[in-house]
């Protein structure tokens, strides 16, 4: 079995777990949402371009919904979580403007200040 997301338009709009027999089945029977978009494997256990389990990396990250796959760049990338976020082009992964602070605390991002501002509920 393996993850799989439908993408349409570059854009993913469904994941699901399959064997690539059902997924060749519904690809020739044109059954695969209307016959428009494709079935493209993910994988769960990759992130940023590397495999969590120390196997071979599949297209930068694990699909979701709403992600976009960039066929250039044989990545899924995740909707950019605020307007001033930068694309790391090698990991496809979108980055703060200011680095997250290494200080041990948990931080949240704030849209008004554009900063890391400390988790007040962190135990």
């Amino acid at each position: 079995m393996a993850n799989y997301a439908f993408v349409q338009n570059g854009l993913v709009t469904d994941v699901i777990v399959a064997e690539q027999d059902f997924i060749d089945q519904i690809t020739q029977n044109n059954t695969s949402r209307n016959g428009t978009g494709e079935w493209i494997q993910t994988s769960y256990n990759t992130r940023g371009g590397q495999h969590t389990l120390g196997g071979r990396a599949l297209r930068k990250n694990f699909a979701g919904i709403g992600y976009t796959y960039d066929a250039g760049r044989d990545a899924f990338i995740a909707p950019r979580p605020y307007s001033n976020w930068i694309l790391d082009e090698e990991t496809c992964l979108w980055i703060a403007p200011i680095p997250y602070p290494t200080d041990g605390r948990v931080y949240t991002w704030n849209v008004f200040s554009e900063n890391w501002v400390e988790w007040p509920y962190y135990v």
